[in-house]
């Protein structure tokens, strides 16, 4: 569940899609971040196994990333139609992406570690 309350303003539709969106992102980061430690976990105790968590971790990277395209996206669309999207808007976005960036970059240092 997203962690910011949502302010009231033109637009807030898109800032709700926004906030959903970024609960998805960051359920998928969790679960990539929890599959990545069970590849490291499992690596020399069962290399088939630590190798499909390795997988697993890594769709979820990328879904993480095509969730990330849609918030982009529906600011872009939201920009073209209206122009600059509300200050608390991008705040919510900036907020909530650099969150994002901080344990993407946790998990994509993990997935390093493994190595198949």
């Amino acid at each position: 569940m997203g962690f910011l309350p949502i302010f009231y303003f033109k637009g807030d539709h898109v800032m709700k899609m926004i906030q959903k969106l970024s609960d998805y992102i960051e359920d998928e980061i969790k679960d990539a971040e929890k599959y990545a430690r069970n590849a490291l976990e499992y690596k020399e105790k069962d290399s088939a196994l630590a190798d499909m968590y390795y997988k697993l971790a890594n769709d979820e990277m990328g879904h993480m990333n095509t969730l990330h395209t849609h918030v982009t996206r529906i600011i872009d669309d939201y920009k073209k139609k209206s122009g600059d999207p509300p200050e608390a808007m991008l705040l919510l976005y900036d907020i909530l992406h650099k969150k994002h960036i901080e344990n993407a970059a946790y998990v994509k240092a993990l997935l390093g570690l493994y190595k198949p």
